[in-house]
């Protein structure tokens, strides 16, 4: 397939700490074998450094003319005008009030148009489309990095309200024991946690905390297990009511799978036995790539997969 096929569209996905672009084969529902490409991305990075990293990562890219881009990002974003709110989540306080849109349409060579779409919501249909959600009429996909990402579909539709669905489809927005979820569940909450176990004054990265669990430590092997136990009883009344056939788990730190399912499912099983006993819980078949698989999804469904995002969205 030509790089200038009608069916391809560029993609890109911007992370706290990397930035991945892409060529998507719609029909064939797959990246384009050697045209994907991933790049470190500061946090703290001023505006311009922040876009002549994406430029420079979607740059890398073959050439099309009058190219399509989709990217999916986290929030709180204008995800209909382009414009970045971000202030006080730890991450990319520079692009507060920052016409992203505008400015990457000038910088891209031969851009038409641009569709901005939240991470986690092309995280869950990408995995829906074409990865470990593939079949399922009914899917909650959640991202497990510096905060806790969320996204309810049905029949390929993703949904913000009715039985099971918090408010705007956030789990984030959720509360355990009286604070914030993402208090619990987030990766500074773990590591604080951990630090607090092992009684040090800073903790390593969660890598390092899994390794260190696997290893047989015990400080480090009940953090997980008390953090991820946490996390399902705070989802247990909204798979119940949700019903999803399979619950898809992604994000940086569902790497640790070994160490994240079982706490989780007992977790569930805790609050509704019965009613999510059924469900699936799957890592996700393409960690790296459901999102940029699903914003290209997102980008050209037709009738619109979904409304976009409230620009509250959390980071």
């Amino acid at each position: 397939m030509s790089a200038g096929d009608e069916t391809v569209i560029s993609v890109m996905e911007i992370g706290g700490t990397h930035v991945s672009a892409a060529n998507v084969d719609l029909e064939a529902r797959a990246v384009l074998p050697g045209q994907s490409f991933r790049e470190p991305l500061s946090g703290d990075a001023s505006a311009e450094e922040f876009v002549s990293a994406l430029v420079s990562c979607a740059s890398r890219l073959p050439a099309r003319r009058g190219s399509r881009w989709a990217v999916a990002l986290p929030g709180p974003f204008d995800y209909e005008r382009g414009i970045a709110h971000y202030e006080g989540v730890g991450k990319f306080d520079a692009l507060r009030g920052y016409d992203l849109g505008a400015v990457l349409l000038s910088r891209l060579p031969g851009t038409d148009g641009i569709s901005w779409h939240n991470d986690a919501d092309a995280f869950v249909i990408g995995e829906w489309w074409t990865g470990a959600a593939r079949g399922h009429h009914s899917v909650v996909g959640i991202t497990l990095g510096t905060g806790v990402g969320s996204g309810f579909v049905r029949d390929g539709v993703l949904v913000r309200n009715g039985p099971g669905i918090p408010p705007q489809g956030r789990v984030n927005m959720l509360s355990f024991a009286g604070r914030p979820l993402e208090e619990t569940v987030s990766r500074r909450a773990l590591r604080r946690a951990y630090a607090q176990a092992a009684g040090q004054s800073a903790a390593p990265d969660v890598r390092e905390i899994a390794e260190r669990a696997r290893g047989g430590e015990l400080a480090a092997a009940s953090v997980f297990a008390r953090t991820y136990r946490a996390l399902g009883t705070v989802l247990a009344p909204c798979l119940a009511e949700f019903d999803p056939t399979v619950l898809v788990v992604g994000g940086s730190i569902a790497a640790s799978w070994d160490l994240v399912a079982e706490p989780l499912r007992a977790g569930l099983s805790d609050v509704a036995p019965a009613q999510t006993r059924r469900i699936l819980l799957e890592p996700a078949l393409y960690p790296a790539e459901a999102p940029l698989l699903g914003a290209a999804y997102l980008a050209t469904a037709s009738p619109p997969a979904c409304a976009p995002r409230p620009s509250s969205a959390s980071f």
